[in-house]
């Protein structure tokens, strides 16, 4: 007959010392909702056969670790090693401390977000970047939402809500998630009109698919793909010309969207924000969070009567930003007003400009280390060359030289293994699997012992 009295009760194990530990840690409901199901485990082991004196003395040390695992957040910083600097799924840009500390004030005081403080009246919040917005890409007026594809989403709900929409065929891009534009446009209300073909679309498309019911003119910049060969587009200025012609706006969604000419920091040429505002385009559309480098957004800049038609619609109020990110994206907007030190103050460009020889020193710096620590657990590492991506479908075809470690084992899932071990560690580590090895491409790490500390948890 299985003893169970060897177990503590419920109420001795909360009185404990060890039990009052953990409601302290805790609180009082989660612990006795721990030790019961810390008890019945341990009854159902006994009945299996188990000590049940060993498994009482361990059980202290049972709850404690199991709570602090459904205390732990999923929602963790980590060490992005995988090549990608504006990664989706590890949370695209990483902000400027300028951006962290306005967010930080932000959150830990009232702020005059809707308020004027000269007049003492109702104020609005787009008030505190439409200035600045305006001032970086020659724009009228802007205003913002939380995402591009809300920006998007509200443009064509203002200018084409029940009317046609035209765009090329080749720019009927699938976003991530298996997010398309024909969604988008389908969920604001406007009739897709597809021109042209999916790698030769001319003037003369344009202007034959233009009628009375057309709301807008759409121009998607395909900013995660590219078609190559036998092509032929019409470039904006020609464009925004058609659309003058007969009266009818278009919009130019820039995707990622670059304030500044990334070819000067050595890396292929995006269009900007600025010269799709003066090349005629009467609305143009891009992402907070990407090339930008500042918090998740989206915003519309342009005409100054379709800004006001957009802040009238009532999917405004829907999609608007919280105070947050405003702040934080107030002060990432600043720093491209001193473009001198823009490389130096934006995580984005800092990474993204990082050069090969810096981080091959910094790779072959950590390789011993490195390897001594993994020696112990059966893997070695060593330093190689690799190529990291911008990412968030920003220059889709580029890669930039870049240098890592590379993490290998015995057996033929070494590298799967040791991937899965890194991701479980306090501070996860996160890699890609290339060529049968753990690849830590070091781009993104700018302190050695950040990857130390991570590793000296295995």
């Amino acid at each position: 007959m299985p003893d169970f009295r060897v177990l503590p009760s419920v109420d001795q194990m909360l009185t404990s010392p060890e039990g009052l530990a953990l409601i302290e840690d805790h609180g009082r409901l989660a612990v006795v909702t721990a030790v019961r199901a810390g008890l019945e485990i341990a009854r159902e082991k006994i009945r299996s056969g188990e000590d049940g004196a060993a498994l009482a003395a361990e059980l202290p040390q049972r709850l404690s670790d199991a709570l602090a695992a459904a205390a732990r957040t999923a929602l963790r910083p980590l060490l992005n090693l995988t090549g990608t600097v504006l990664h989706t799924n590890l949370g695209r840009a990483i902000l400027a401390e300028e951006a962290v500390r306005a967010a930080a004030a932000a959150m830990a005081h009232p702020l005059a977000l809707e308020f004027d403080l000269d007049g003492g009246g109702r104020g609005q919040r787009d008030d505190h970047l439409r200035g600045l917005l305006c001032e970086l890409t020659g724009a009228e007026d802007a205003t913002i939402v939380n995402n591009n594809a809300a920006a998007v989403l509200i443009a064509l709900n203002t200018l084409a809500d029940g009317r046609e929409a035209i765009v090329s065929r080749g720019e009927l891009i699938e976003i991530g998630g298996a997010f398309r534009m024909p969604d988008i446009m389908a969920r604001a209300g406007a009739k897709l009109v597809e021109i042209g073909t999916t790698n030769r679309t001319h003037p003369r498309d344009y202007e034959g698919a233009i009628g009375p019911q057309t709301g807008v003119i759409l121009k998607v910049h395909t900013s995660n793909y590219r078609i190559e060969g036998f092509t032929a587009e019409v470039p904006a200025p020609r464009l925004a010309e058609i659309a003058r012609t007969a009266g009818v706006p278009l919009l130019n969604d820039l995707g990622s969207g670059s304030l500044v000419d990334l070819s000067t920091f050595g890396l292929r040429r995006e269009p900007t924000v600025a010269e799709a505002v003066a090349e005629g385009a009467d609305l143009v559309t891009f992402s907070g969070d990407k090339l930008l480098g500042g918090p998740q957004a989206g915003f519309v800049v342009g005409r100054r009567d379709l800004i006001a038609a957009i802040n009238r619609n009532p999917l405004k109020r829907a999609i608007r930003l919280d105070k947050i990110r405003i702040a934080a994206l107030e002060a990432t907007l600043k720093l491209y007003r001193d473009p001198d030190r823009l490389k130096e103050r934006l995580p984005t460009l800092r990474f993204l400009t990082r050069s090969e020889a810096e981080i091959a020193t910094q790779a072959a710096r950590l390789a011993p280390t490195i390897d001594a620590m993994l020696k112990p657990h059966g893997y070695s590492a060593s330093s190689c060359a690799c190529r990291s991506q911008v990412g968030s479908g920003a220059l889709p075809v580029d890669t930039i030289p870049s240098a890592g470690l590379r993490l290998t084992g015995a057996g033929g899932d070494a590298p799967e293994r040791l991937s899965a071990a890194l991701r479980a560690l306090p501070v996860p580590v996160v890699g890609h699997i290339r060529d049968g090895a753990l690849i830590l491409d070091l781009r993104c790490l700018e302190s050695d012992a950040a990857l130390i500390e991570a590793l000296a948890a295995l």
